[in-house]
């Protein structure tokens, strides 16, 4: 399973070339997947796997990597139930992002932005303590442009998998355990397979990006 991130040359540059030994700790790399933009807009634009739940400190490096993509990202909603905290306004480089929040009407797994009169887009927020192997297929498959799941059925068919892929493991152990009997044949049994995720721009200007109502 590998994980690409890239961007595009100059922001790239930007964001993964590593600093001078002079120069304080860069910051984390952001983790995003978006899907290629397509005639009919899938479900989900793509997937953001933030490091932590702190939206004041994980926003700005989000929208300095979106804001050149589908212009700038005035407002986000996300649903509170995984956000201890959801603080109004958020600065990042150059302006303020407005913050809201919906308890039934948005998935609690989802971050809703809109850019002012330039469209909305959904990204799946993948939890920061979420294995690499998972993410990564969230990551895939949040970026589908033939998507029709919503952000909290990923949510449940990676939980699925991983745990299938955890009653494997147990298997084969048992079978290790005594000596290849009483377990069945591990090649016989059903395996996950390797997922490979690419994450990078969109290839389009913004304003094709969706074309699902901008109003939150």
């Amino acid at each position: 399973m590998t994980a690409t991130i890239s961007f595009s040359p100059t922001l790239g540059d930007r964001l993964s070339s590593p600093p001078p030994s002079s120069a304080p700790p860069s910051s984390p790399p952001l983790r995003l997947s978006l899907a290629p933009v397509g005639p009919a807009p899938a479900l989900l634009d793509g997937a953001w796997w933030p490091h932590s739940r702190d939206l004041g400190a994980e926003l700005p490096a989000l929208t300095a990597v979106l804001d050149p993509l589908w212009g700038r990202i005035t407002r986000v909603a996300v649903n509170p139930t995984h956000w201890p905290v959801v603080p109004r306004k958020v600065p990042v480089a150059g302006h303020v992002v407005k913050v809201g929040w919906f308890l039934d009407e948005q998935d609690p797994h989802e971050l809703l932005l809109l850019s002012y009169r330039m469209g909305r887009w959904d990204l799946l927020v993948i939890p920061p303590r979420t294995d690499s192997v998972s993410a990564a297929w969230l990551m895939a498959a949040a970026s589908d442009p033939l998507g029709t799941s919503t952000a909290s059925r990923l949510m449940e068919e990676a939980a699925r998998l991983r745990t299938m892929s955890e009653t494997d493991r147990a298997v084969e152990a048992v079978w290790d355990s005594e000596g290849g009997h009483g377990a069945g044949d591990p090649a016989a049994r059903p395996r996950i397979p390797a997922v490979a995720a690419t994450v990078g721009d969109r290839a389009a200007a913004p304003a094709a990006a969706s074309n699902r109502p901008s109003g939150m």
